[in-house]
């Protein structure tokens, strides 16, 4: 996907998406000792560890100038050619960024190449349909999904092992899966803004999506539905931690 991509969407990512400090300790806690941390494909600096030296690199201008004047220095690069010597971090680490990239696993071998551990935050695309709002409203986004490496094959390439992050209901990033619990938010043109996946399928879908959710919230169909989910604290939706070791 193309740089141009965020620059027409990303506008309103400072405010919809903040570091959710669950999710945040578990991607700190896999980065280990590591000291110098390069964060690729940063976006507006969300989970960058403040105890650690961090260099980010973000193609996007418009999700650059959303990034906090004390947030850590951005290089405008592409994680495709990272600008940095073999071995030049402790870590290198990802979040929710790479199913952006039009070759995930070059891409995921190159900050295998500039660091000696990466760590990257992401969904299994497998396991899409989990999410009821997926597997209920968008069936299209499930098939952009497929289309995409699955996360084993991602995870193999750099020899990564995989571990479970479960979303608590009341998560404050308000990616795609964040309102699990809370489908009414996803009916607000700002919670919906500040997630790609509206952008990815488009007007037409995105429409219909909400028609039929906002129906089913009034019949209280959604709930008989998932009246499961309104007893959780915490959902698996196959979001998973890759930690991969450099091999070399």
């Amino acid at each position: 996907m193309s740089t141009h991509f965020y620059d027409e969407i990303g506008h309103p990512y400072s405010s919809a998406r903040t570091t959710e400090p669950r999710i945040a300790q578990r991607i700190w806690a896999a980065l280990g000792v590591a000291r110098t941390v390069l964060n690729a494909g940063a976006g507006t600096g969300s989970y960058e560890p403040a105890d650690r030296d961090v260099t980010a690199v973000e193609p996007s201008a418009v999700m650059r100038a959303q990034r906090k004047g004390d947030a850590a220095p951005c290089i405008a690069a592409s994680a495709e050619a990272l600008p940095f010597p073999d071995g030049s971090f402790d870590a290198a680490m990802a979040v929710l960024s790479d199913h952006h990239w039009q070759d995930p696993i070059a891409r995921l071998r190159e900050m295998q190449r500039v660091a000696k551990r990466v760590v990257v935050f992401q969904w299994d695309n497998v396991l899409s349909q989990r999410f009821w709002l997926v597997r209920d409203y968008l069936p299209e986004f499930a098939r952009l999904a497929a289309a995409q490496p699955g996360l084993q094959a991602r995870a193999d390439a750099i020899g990564a092992r995989m571990e479970s992050v479960p979303i608590p209901w009341d998560c404050v990033d308000g990616f795609f899966h964040a309102y699990w619990r809370r489908p009414e938010a996803y009916l607000n043109d700002r919670v919906r803004a500040g997630t790609s996946v509206w952008a990815r399928v488009g007007e037409t879908v995105e429409r219909r999506a909400i028609t039929a959710l906002s129906c089913d919230l009034a019949s209280g169909q959604w709930h008989r539905r998932n009246a499961d989910l309104l007893e959780l604290h915490e959902a698996e939706l196959g979001a998973r931690l890759l930690i991969a070791d450099n091999r070399r």
